[in-house]
């Protein structure tokens, strides 16, 4: 089956041709636009389109990064929305899926071979091939999903606004990073700190702990300062922000009874080499009475270059009973 495969997030939305079959999926090179160039997602659509000569598959499998609910959906970091009901009408399209951004991503993790997974913490080895994985990512967001495999090659896919919960600081750093973040905002949410834009206040409440004048960096900035090693205090902004996402994973696995673990996003594929060498395995595992516990889940990150789209074209196919 030929469809196409869209993974429209915050800041960028990918476009791909796809197909797939039994147990196999095929993506060809994806095509990455600016959300912010375009008016609309079907002005997007048509872009696309375009570049392909004008004509697409009449199905597609589209992963949204916000809440798949109601006659309007509406994204969470930007401003585009989508009607369901008008969908076939407005692409020209037979067929459709729309999915979370991150079940998507844990479609993606149910299908993706072995060698697509990066060791990160716990036992060595492949995921379990039963049980509950969690799945988790930073981004413009921070997506959270789980998936359950039943042991009998049945997978259940279960998207999550996990990325919401309430940010619980651990020391005396992030009990100063929620104070600046509450003068902002009545509640706290782990994305306000586990995501792309959160490492400007991480960034900003290391200098002001340690008397800097602050100047005003956007997200991007400090990133590129941080992992190109040009500044030492975005470098220790990243490792801080290390140690929140595996706080944050071990609370996600605990909540969800995890077997494993899957941290995925484009900024977690961004700090592959990073996480590893962090604190991040450290936090995952520090859960009072439940450290031996957490010290037995496997932590893998995925690496395949297009998680979004392979698990909208995944989903697409399981759901209309194409894929095994």
């Amino acid at each position: 089956m030929d469809l196409v495969a869209v993974d429209i997030g915050g800041t960028h939305a990918r476009f791909a041709l796809a197909s797939g079959a039994g147990s196999s999926i095929a993506l060809e090179e994806p095509v990455t636009l600016h959300t912010e160039d375009h008016a609309s997602f079907q002005t997007a659509w048509e872009e696309f389109r375009s570049r392909m000569g004008g004509t697409l598959p009449r199905n597609v499998a589209i992963a949204i990064a916000g809440p798949v609910q109601g006659e309007v959906i509406r994204f969470t970091n930007n401003p585009w929305i989508i009607r369901p009901a008008l969908v076939r009408e407005k692409l020209g399209v037979d067929d459709y899926v729309l999915v979370n951004d991150f079940e998507a991503v844990a479609h993606a993790v149910a299908h993706a071979p072995e060698d697509q997974f990066l060791h990160l913490a716990g036992p060595e080895g492949p995921l379990p091939a039963s049980g509950t994985l969690s799945v988790l990512g930073p981004g413009t967001g921070l997506g959270v999903a789980h998936l359950y495999r039943d042991g009998a090659g049945r997978t259940h896919v279960q998207a999550t606004e996990g990325g919401h919960a309430d940010f619980a600081p651990l020391d005396t750093i992030e009990d100063a990073l929620l104070a600046r973040l509450r003068k902002r905002h009545r509640r706290v949410s782990v994305e306000r700190v586990v995501s792309g834009p959160g490492i400007v206040d991480i960034y900003a409440t290391l200098a002001a702990m340690e008397g800097r004048a602050l100047t005003e960096q956007d997200d991007v900035t400090i990133w590129t300062a941080g992992m190109e090693r040009t500044d030492s205090l975005a470098e220790a902004a990243i490792d801080r922000f290390c140690l929140s996402l595996g706080a944050v994973a071990g609370d996600t696995a605990l909540v969800q009874g995890a077997s494993g673990v899957v941290i995925a996003g484009g900024l977690g594929y961004r700090l592959r080499d990073h996480l590893p060498r962090s604190g991040f395995s450290e936090r995952f595992r520090a859960k009072g009475r439940f450290e031996s516990l957490m010290a037995n889940l496997p932590v893998k990150l995925i690496t395949h270059p297009q998680p979004g789209l392979f698990g909208a074209a995944a989903a697409f196919l399981q759901r209309h009973g194409d894929l095994s």
